[in-house]
């Protein structure tokens, strides 16, 4: 079964994300580790969301809420949130449910900007980390291959998406009203990751011109070169864009120096509050960002909406085929097996094998093709009845997948 814990800027606070956000390198194996009923965890965490994606054992709502009850006092310790704190700004998504949200929020429909370009990427990039962490698992790497999946079909076949739609190039809108002319403005990006080179794009379509890179990592030149830009350590600029993982910066790195605008995309926070105190200084943080997204980012494109429906729809009934072309499979192979090991013993050849296995693929595909046909259309234990009637197979489809409210 598999269950979402779900923080985002619709139902918490900038500071409940920020904590969240704190505790999101450690919070994979932490949640594991949390539950013996867990198989697998996948944490996404950006500056909008924070998420646990879980696969539970065994499909009882007992052992959902066993998994619900773990999961929220591993992250009141990570984040040093009360478990009640984190109740009412986590929404929980079950069984179906899972995948509509994950394909809905990878295809930028569940966004501060609706159709953003960074959310597919940072999807990836979690599971990636899960990976590496050797804490996802089977149904969870299908979840989020078929998110990836789904969301290319919504930047393909709908309007929504594209170079325009992300948090930065919101943020430098909101930052126009203060600019008077990109092009002679001095711009200084802190951070070299993947967010600093949306952010010098979308700088340059503004027309900025001067734009420096500091980081504390040493690696400023690299991306300097790289992205066409200047290595610097000198905050004496107009604009200073803050956007990378591990950085705070405090009020010593602005005092003493002239106006200026700061723009902390960072989630945890990469500006220090106080800076917002310094004469001369205007603070832009993510939460002001958030409150000013435009009206039209409030609700997604139908027909980006369909595709989603759809492809969850889809993912859910092959989860519940899934046991019985399985079962259909083994049987067959086990049939296959035999065969070859009898022409084997005939002195057939490796080429007879080879055609042998090639045979059963080919026979195979038509059932399974046809299983996944009848499960989206609800007759998954139909397939299953016939494969009992023709072959013997006792094996019967899984039951539909029910949310806790129809349970």
């Amino acid at each position: 079964m598999l269950l979402c814990l779900s923080s985002n800027h619709r139902n918490a606070s900038f500071e409940i994300l920020e904590s969240l956000s704190l505790a999101a390198p450690g919070a994979t194996r932490a949640l594991l580790g949390s539950s013996a009923v867990m198989s697998g965890a996948v944490v996404l965490a950006t500056c909008n969301r924070f998420e646990a994606y879980l696969d539970i054992d065994e499909p009882l709502a007992a052992d959902a809420g066993v998994a619900v009850a773990s999961t929220l006092s591993a992250l009141s310790e990570a984040s040093g949130l009360s478990t009640d704190v984190l109740r009412e700004s986590i929404t929980i998504h079950e069984g179906p449910d899972v995948a509509a949200h994950l394909f809905s929020v990878t295809s930028g429909l569940e966004s501060v900007v609706v159709g953003e370009d960074e959310i597919a990427g940072q999807v990836g990039r979690a599971l990636d980390r899960a990976r590496s962490e050797h804490t996802t698992s089977r149904d969870l790497e299908r979840l989020f291959q078929r998110a990836t999946r789904t969301s290319r079909g919504v930047k393909n076949l709908t309007s929504i998406g594209g170079r325009d739609r992300s948090l930065v190039r919101l943020a430098l809108e909101l930052a126009s009203s203060r600019v008077a002319d990109w092009s002679t403005a001095a711009v200084l990006i802190v951070g070299t990751g993947q967010y600093a080179a949306t952010t010098v794009a979308a700088l340059r379509d503004r027309g900025a011109r001067d734009i420096r890179v500091f980081s504390r990592t040493g690696r400023g030149p690299a991306f300097a070169a790289k992205h066409g830009v200047t290595n610097s350590v000198d905050f004496d600029v107009d604009i200073v864009i803050a956007c990378t993982a591990n950085t705070v910066l405090g009020p010593d790195y602005f005092t003493g120096t002239s106006r200026r605008l700061v723009i902390d995309l960072g989630l945890p926070r990469n500006i220090e509050p106080s800076v917002a105190g310094i004469r001369g200084v205007e603070l832009l943080d993510l939460e002001t960002v958030r409150l000013h997204a435009p009206l039209d980012a409030l609700s997604a494109h139908d027909d980006a909406t369909a595709i989603v429906r759809s492809a969850a729809a889809e993912f859910t009934s092959e989860r519940e085929i899934e046991p019985a072309i399985v079962a259909l499979r083994t049987h067959i192979f086990e049939l296959l097996d035999a065969e070859i090991a009898r022409a084997h013993s005939r002195g057939a050849s490796d080429e007879t094998e080879s055609a042998l296995r090639h045979l059963a693929g080919v026979l195979l595909h038509g059932p399974s093709a046809r299983g996944r046909e009848l499960a989206v259309g609800g007759r998954a234990s139909d397939f299953a009845a016939g494969l009992e009637a023709v072959y013997g197979i006792t094996s019967v489809a899984a039951p539909p997948i029910e949310s806790a409210e129809s349970a």
